[in-house]
């Protein structure tokens, strides 16, 4: 069963989220800021992780370059998830290190077809 850090401020998002991929055969770990996020990555060792980029303390944007940055935890793709669908947000997302970008709100077909590419792709030798 993959394991998923799921990273929302809100909690009404992360617990509709957490419930449908949850369903779909996915442990869920949940954080609610980037600098938690950033700890739990380290804890839990999750397989994915999907980053909210507006976040209170740290945002996604920092805790994905620390993540990436980071020997233990640099090869955790990252999804970048986010209600900034103005241009350049895709590539914003992707230098800060993000493996991949689903906008809010979220297409939970699309964002489980990320999902499985990502994770297969983690699981590659």
């Amino acid at each position: 069963m993959p394991k998923i850090l799921l990273v929302d401020d809100k909690p009404e998002i992360r617990d509709m989220i957490a419930r449908r991929l949850t369903k779909r055969g996915f442990e869920i770990v949940p954080a609610g800021n980037g600098e938690e996020a950033c700890a739990k990555a380290r804890s839990d060792r999750p397989d994915l992780i999907l980053m909210d980029m507006h976040l209170p303390v740290m945002d996604g944007w920092e805790a994905t370059r620390q993540l990436k940055g980071a020997a233990d935890t640099k090869s955790i793709p990252i999804i970048a998830l986010t209600a900034d669908a103005m241009a350049g947000d895709r590539e914003k997302a992707m230098q800060a290190g993000c493996d991949d970008y689903e906008s809010k709100p979220i297409d939970m077909k699309a964002l489980e077809e990320k999902m499985q590419r990502l994770l297969k792709g983690a699981a590659a030798p």
